[in-house]
């Protein structure tokens, strides 16, 4: 008698639980899409011209100015850094000219496109959540007053969120095409700045530990069975099967490669017309990585939560609140990767010894995100009501006080150094200074006036008179010569008073940034009224 075949049942399949996200309906969504957008856009773009430039904006306008006129560009690893802001500024002067209002208008686009990502996470941090990170961004400080100015760390933190948005939906929907996005973004990050690699490592270190973290929650039953390894290798046999197969994801993973590397090449290269770039982009790390021992290291480990009093402080609580609820919970592993990647890149920018204010851009967006989970959470449909009370008066209480310090800053104490991200900042009273030269220099020979620096502090001042063709930069007491202007520093004043007695007369007296005052000499001729120096 033949016996019976005896089949194994087969393995129950075990969905992961799905995080507990609030939902609203498309009409709530998109008005609170609408309003989160228009404020972050009025806020950055009300009075973009109302500080002048900044001592980088200058040598960025500098490099601007040479693209833009003479159509070259050359990335130089010594003291700047990648090429990403002055094409992508490009644009910008083609519409609107070569003036500053341009130049700041990219950043500040790449400002609000930052603001949008973050409410296209609405699948993984809830509606609530993404709206709430998406308010909190459009209001921060710092995010306003760096997209107010045309310096490289707005386009760096969007390409670093491009990444994860990216990854988060090519992983859900296995489509090529946001794999390729994820890996342009990453060419573009190393494009811009060199400190691309610290939020690659940061990135890819909470996704590790997000990963440990998925098979910590794994069934017993199935661990004991199968162990980790087995286990890790069904769930990658799984995973293949969703990108068809190892073929399949080879060939998305080429792609993703090559578009890294077309893209890293067409930028450091200068669209292929400076070939070393591409090397000199890999000197870079070793000329930087001293600088960041070395410059800008008096601020203490504490600077930026020092700085963040005025600004962002209300991030740095509800961030923490948001990381404690996500891995309390433990059901919405993304929430968890922001956690890791908020405090990831406060934990390594805190470490390292360089420290300037813009630095904290790369920490205020996911620590903004991390501050949308703990909204949601308190939300959620399953919520009492004082949960989201609680919810909504921290929401406003945090809504009020980085804008209140948004306006003061942004608006009222931009040259003011005792503000957080005003860094050795331009005073306001330089642009008097430059509307003098302009007024003496239209009385001698307009834009062919001479005009010689003896001060060795000038930036930025270079692009304001960017349309004057005989200016000297020498940064030194030299002789005058002809030249209609002579310009020095406070500490110059005696030797240029002996030099230039009885043949130019100092009209004036003008700040240029913290310790620094800049003398205006004009040749005698084109001043009325004026005394001599004593």
């Amino acid at each position: 008698m033949a016996k019976a075949k005896r089949t194994q049942k087969p393995e129950p399949v075990v969905k992961p639980v799905e995080p507990e996200l609030t939902s609203l309906s498309p009409s709530w969504w998109w008005a609170g899409c609408v309003v989160v957008t228009a404020v972050g856009a009025f806020l950055r773009l009300y009075k973009l011209g109302l500080k002048p430039f900044h001592h980088d904006e200058g040598v960025n306008g500098f490099f601007m100015t040479s693209l833009v006129r003479q159509g070259v560009y050359h990335y130089n690893p010594k003291d700047y850094h990648g090429p990403s802001l002055y094409y992508f500024a490009l644009a910008s002067t083609k519409l609107f000219g070569l003036n500053g209002m341009a130049l700041r208008l990219t950043p500040v686009v790449f400002g609000l496109a930052t603001i949008v990502l973050v409410l296209c996470l609405r699948r993984y941090i809830g509606a609530v959540g993404a709206l709430s990170a998406g308010l909190l961004l459009a209001v921060s400080p710092g995010a306003i007053y760096i997209s107010r100015y045309f310096i490289h760390e707005t386009l760096f933190v969007f390409f670093t969120l491009v990444i994860v948005v990216a990854l988060l939906r090519w992983h859900r929907t296995t489509n090529v095409t946001y794999l390729i996005a994820a890996a342009a973004s990453a060419a573009l990050l190393f494009a811009t700045k060199e400190t691309a690699f610290i939020s690659i490592g940061v990135l890819v270190i909470a996704g590790l530990m997000v990963a440990g973290l998925a098979i910590a929650q794994a069934d017993r039953k199935v661990l004991r069975r199968e162990g980790v390894t087995g286990f890790v290798r069904g769930h990658l046999a799984r995973d293949l099967e969703r990108f068809g197969g190892a073929t399949g994801l080879a060939v998305q993973l080429f792609a993703a490669v090559s578009a890294f590397v077309i893209v890293y090449v067409v930028f450091f290269s200068s669209f292929f017309t400076h070939r070393t770039g591409v090397l000199d982009s890999f000197k870079a790390y070793t000329l930087w990585g001293q600088t960041g021992t070395k410059e800008h290291t008096t601020n203490g480990w504490y600077a930026y939560l020092w700085w963040s009093r005025k600004s962002e402080f209300p991030l740095f609580v509800i961030g923490g609140i948001g990381a404690l609820l996500a891995v309390w919970s433990r059901r919405n592993l993304t929430a968890i990767f922001i956690a890791l990647w908020a405090w990831g890149m406060f934990a390594a920018y805190t470490l390292i010894p360089y420290k300037t204010p813009w630095l904290a851009l790369n920490f205020v967006i996911p620590l903004a995100l991390v501050s949308g989970v703990a909204f949601d959470w308190l939300g959620h449909g399953t919520a009492n009501r004082e949960g989201k009370v609680i919810a909504g008066t921290l929401l406003l209480a945090a809504t009020l006080f980085c804008g209140y310090w948004a306006i003061q800053l942004n608006f009222y104490h931009y040259d003011d150094d005792d503000y957080p991200y005003v860094y050795a900042h331009s005073k306001r009273e330089m642009l008097a200074l430059v509307d003098e030269i302009n007024k003496y220099a239209a009385k001698s020979e307009g834009t062919e006036s001479g005009i010689i620096f003896c001060s060795p502090d000038y930036w930025p001042l270079p692009w304001y008179l960017r349309d004057y063709t005989r200016v000297g930069f020498y940064g030194k007491i030299s002789p005058p010569g002809n030249s209609a202007i002579m310009i020095g520093r406070s500490d110059q004043r005696e030797e240029l008073d002996t030099m230039l007695l009885g043949r130019y007369r100092m009209t004036g007296e003008f700040p240029l940034r913290p310790g620094v005052v800049l003398l205006l000499y004009v040749r005698n001729d084109l001043v009325e009224g004026g005394e001599p120096p004593k």
